[in-house]
């Protein structure tokens, strides 16, 4: 059955053009109950006649969608209309929606009602688009109930109380979802629903009747806001709060150039970390500056309660260009752009993962208990919620989701969605970590096992006759790792020749000859991302028999390879390039400390160890080239454990040591990386995935140049060389001073990124840290997606393969290039978290003395970097029984913070002795904790 709508438009050119579009209607849509003796039961969800069937409308599936991934919920029809709209408003929710869909062992079933021919409606006159949809859901659910008959039940859930009147007239089973929740007689699913705003809510800290009175702000209207960013009047930015002080955020806003600074939660106006928002300046004269700003204490609050604190697994907000303020003194710089949140123009609401603080179960109210629930992550404020099983949560980490956050309320509200695990529990911790970093540790489905080639996997004859691919068995190939190291995805090879040049070959595993365009294999990988390390184990990108055994490029067997091949003279000059599908046999797999050994060994002449020390010579000659082009050394606080096999107790920390044979291998994977990406960009130039890495400001760069001018160190940034060589000459009285200077000058710049070419001009393809005009990712397709793409655009560009037809898609391939920036970030970030949960652990029962490094001044005190153990975190000089209480002023331009009679002073990079211990200053909130000695 066809229905048409026609109507007519003006194109851009003036015409006036009749529009037809024709809506195809069905009758072999089918139900998706196995027991339906009219429709095809292929793909049928519903097994039991006797059976309750759920039809949702919109705004249940947008809200409630913690209580439908619970497993107690099933028997749901998702109608096409419910579908589409849901992905208008909540793709989030949606992708949650599609995944509860293709679950088979859920009973989720998506029913075409659009386009059945029973079920469809044409709008009315004069309805509105979200009636005509609550209509269509309703003909939906009494078309089911028609349909099925006997002892099935159909109801449709909605919590509008118009479309529920509606549906009890017309003879549809009609309930809201509270309602149907308390019939299935489990009370633990009520913490679940998201609770609607009510005049009756109760204000959780005092437990009376609230009052109303408004503590925040409203937020302007969005066309307000809009039209204010518009005329200068708002400035709009992402929100990211202070590490080490949860009551100062700062918001990035590129209309003035600089980050403004949001002090206190009054002027945060109920904004999170991350939340774009919408932000007005203050008057000039209450601006603020560096000297101003405090690190926060346990015990800190302010009028409304709230208490964060820092989480040492986010980046320190950068400072700016400073900008000309009233408050400037002889010591002090300028005041900096200080200013409030009049708007949420984008909301970063997630899952929260914590603990709660119990309060007194209100009398008469049938065993809901009232708790603020503490977010792990002290950024985020309490959140308050309702509860049914408190008893069972207090030792608990359990996620809430926050539902609402009104300006008369101290504290948002949310709801409990589930419970991970008991507090202090390694594995629930860990599960945290991961939680709040968004990574995916779900085994793999059957759908992508299904991919994979059968065990035991081994070169086949096919491989060795393939004309796209060399036989490289006979070279002298070997790989350098970390110790330990499975997922062995780069190896390498040295070949003295006899004009005296030597054959130097990277050679990657050939992770695109088994994960192929399209497949469940691949569509898994494209999400995940990267491959995630913690301390004590890894989350694969790509299933374990691929990453350590059919990819793995192991010592003494066959595998398959993507290799680049340079013939280099004695001075690592470039002759040729060549690239090639390859089978590669390694005859060693070394770690970075075996490889070191030999070549630092004089006895040793064995043919591994000369190529060795060949590839090292050469990588010596090809870095101080990179050094002299302008490529700058940076450095960061790598830590490294000994984990207990057994136990994954941490046994010793300490800071990761890099050798010449680390630094030999990298250099060449940067060589095959900017050699891959001259010849894909050559081939592919609008649609090469590339790496870059922007430039710094100046300004970016200020908190580096006042750190550096307050110890007498005058650094040159008017480019990458001149700024390679200032921090050269940056040397100290010890050999850990330039050092942190290099790991200052690091957290003074952003991160590099993915991008399509087609998107940028060439001047902004730059890699500033590398000093070279065009760079990529090829070298670990095992553990990156990125390289994965990176393959298939060099296969394409050899003509091994034709190009997959998502790369002729460019606005999809920035979305996957904007994916891979925030898997790669959110991985970093929850490597860092399971090291600091890890280094908890360890000094839990090691209370340290050592010496820390100042790396910046505050108001109260400073925060200081730990060598020894790679760790950074604030020291207090105002605290009950610190070293030095009393009155402390700071002078911003040398860097110091003294006593106002001048007998105690200290100053930015000074060392200074600490003590390291773990304290538990709030309930379930361990944290190590630097004092002073």
């Amino acid at each position: 059955m066809l229905q048409s709508k026609s109507f007519v438009r003006k194109t851009k050119q003036g015409k006036v053009v009749k529009v037809v579009r024709e809506h195809y209607l069905r009758d072999d849509i089918y139900c998706g109950a196995s027991f339906c003796k009219v429709c095809d039961t292929k793909g049928a969800r519903f097994t039991s006649p006797e059976c309750t069937i759920l039809v949702l409308d919109t705004n249940v599936v947008l809200n409630q969608i913690d209580l439908l991934e619970n497993s107690a919920i099933d028997d749901v029809v998702v109608l096409s209309v419910v579908l589409d709209e849901v992905k208008n408003k909540n793709l989030a929710v949606y992708n949650r929606l599609r995944a509860l869909c293709s679950n088979t062992l859920r009973r989720f079933f998506v029913f075409s009602n659009e386009h059945h021919k029973d079920t469809y409606v044409k709008a009315m006159a004069g309805e509105s688009p979200n009636d005509r949809n609550d209509r269509a859901i309703r003909v939906a659910a009494q078309w089911y109930q028609n349909h099925l008959g006997g002892p099935t039940r159909i109801l449709m859930v909605t919590n509008d109380r118009e479309n529920k009147r509606k549906a009890t007239e017309e003879g549809i089973s009609a309930d809201t979802v509270e309602s149907y929740v308390k019939s299935l007689g489990q009370p633990a699913l009520l913490d679940l629903l998201v609770q609607p705003n009510s005049s009756e809510d109760m204000e959780i800290e005092d437990l009376r009747p609230s009052k109303k009175k408004a503590i925040y702000t409203e937020h302007k209207p969005m066309s307000e806001i809009t039209s204010g960013i518009r005329c200068g009047i708002y400035h709009q930015g992402k929100l990211r709060v202070n590490r080490y002080n949860p009551f100062e955020a700062y918001v990035g806003s590129e209309s003035i150039g600089d980050e403004i600074i949001i002090s206190g939660r009054g002027n945060m106006n109920r904004a999170f970390d991350g939340d774009v928002v919408a932000v007005e300046l203050l008057p000039q004269d209450q601006w603020q500056n560096e000297a101003s700003l405090h690190i926060a204490e346990e015990d800190d609050e302010e009028d409304d309660g709230v208490h964060l604190a820092p989480s040492s697994a986010d980046v320190v907000p950068r400072v700016t260009n400073p900008a000309q303020g009233s408050s400037e003194n002889a010591n002090n710089p300028p005041s900096r752009p200080s200013g409030r949140v009049v708007g949420i123009i984008k909301r970063n609401w997630h899952a929260y993962c914590g603990s709660l603080e119990p309060m007194p179960m209100p009398a008469g109210n049938a065993g809901i208990a009232h708790a603020l629930f503490v977010s792990k992550d002290r950024r985020f404020p309490k959140i308050r919620i309702q509860t049914r099983q408190l008893g069972n949560l207090l030792d608990k980490r359990i996620i809430v989701a926050v539902d609402t956050w009104d300006c008369q309320s101290r504290y948002p509200s949310g709801h409990y969605v589930r419970t991970i695990g008991d507090i202090g529990d390694r594995e629930t911790e860990t599960e945290v970590v991961l939680i709040e970093n968004d990574i995916d540790a779900r085994p793999f489905s059957s759908q992508v096992l299904a991919c994979l080639p059968p065990l035991p996997w081994s070169v086949s004859s096919e491989d060795l006759s393939n004309p796209i691919r060399q036989d490289l068995r006979h070279l002298r190939i070997f790989s350098v790792d970390p110790p330990g190291c499975k997922d062995i995805d780069d190896a390498l090879h040295c070949t003295p020749l006899p004009n005296g040049n030597f054959e130097v070959g990277v050679h990657i595993a050939d992770v695109t000859n088994f994960v192929h365009p399209g497949t469940p294999l691949d569509s898994e990988a494209t999400q995940r991302g990267t491959s995630t390390y913690l301390v004590e184990r890894r989350i694969d990108m790509l299933p374990k028999p691929l990453t350590e055994d059919i990819c793995s490029l192991r010592a003494d067997v066959e595998r398959l390879a993507f290799s680049v091949i340079w013939e280099m003279t004695p001075e690592a000059h470039v002759i040729s390039t060549r690239y090639t599908k390859s089978v590669i046999k390694s005859c060693a797999a070394l770690s970075y400390v075996e490889a070191q050994a030999r070549m630092d060994d004089s006895r040793l002449m064995d043919p591994v160890t000369a190529d060795l020390r060949n590839m090292n010579a050469l990588a010596k000659i090809m870095r101080q080239r990179r050094i002299e082009r302008g490529a700058i050394t940076l450095a960061s606080a790598e830590v490294k454990f000994q984990v207990d096999t057994e136990t994954h107790d941490p046994l010793d920390i300490g800071m990761y040591q890099i050798r010449e044979a680390n630094q030999m291998v990298e250099e060449f994977m940067l060589a095959a990386n900017v050699s891959v990406a001259e010849q894909i960009l050559k081939k592919f130039p609008q649609c090469s995935l590339l790496r870059r890495h922007p430039s710094p400001t100046k300004e970016m760069l200020e908190p580096l140049l006042r750190t550096a001018a307050a110890v007498g160190l005058d650094l040159d940034v008017s480019s990458s060389k001149a700024l390679a060589d200032s921090l050269d000459r940056a040397v100290g009285d010890d050999p850990y001073f330039n050092k942190l200077i290099r790991i200052l000058a690091t957290r003074c710049m952003t991160q590099a990124v993915y991008f399509c070419s087609g998107d940028l001009s060439p001047p902004e393809f730059h890699h500033y840290g590398l000093a070279a005009p065009l760079y990529t990712h090829f070298t670990s397709p095992i553990r990156r997606y990125a390289d994965v793409i990176v393959h298939r655009l060099l296969a394409a560009s050899l003509d091994i393969y034709k190009l997959p037809p998502i790369f002729q898609d460019r606005p999809q391939l920035t979305s996957i290039a904007d994916n891979l920036n925030y898997r790669h970030r959110n991985a970093q970030m929850a490597s860092r978290s399971s090291i600091e949960l890890h280094t908890i652990i360890f000094f839990r029962k090691r209370p340290t003395d050592t010496e820390a490094r100042i790396v910046k001044i505050r108001a109260n005190g400073f925060i200081v970097f730990v060598p020894k153990y790679g760790i950074e975190g604030p020291v207090h000089l105002t605290m009950r029984g610190a070293k030095g209480g009393g009155e402390w002023v700071v002078d911003e331009q040398q860097q110091m913070i003294k006593k106002v009679d001048g007998s105690i002073s200290y100053g930015v990079l000074q060392p200074v002795k600490i003590h390291m211990e773990v304290v538990e200053p709030q309930p379930n909130r361990p944290k190590l904790q630097l004092t002073l000695i």
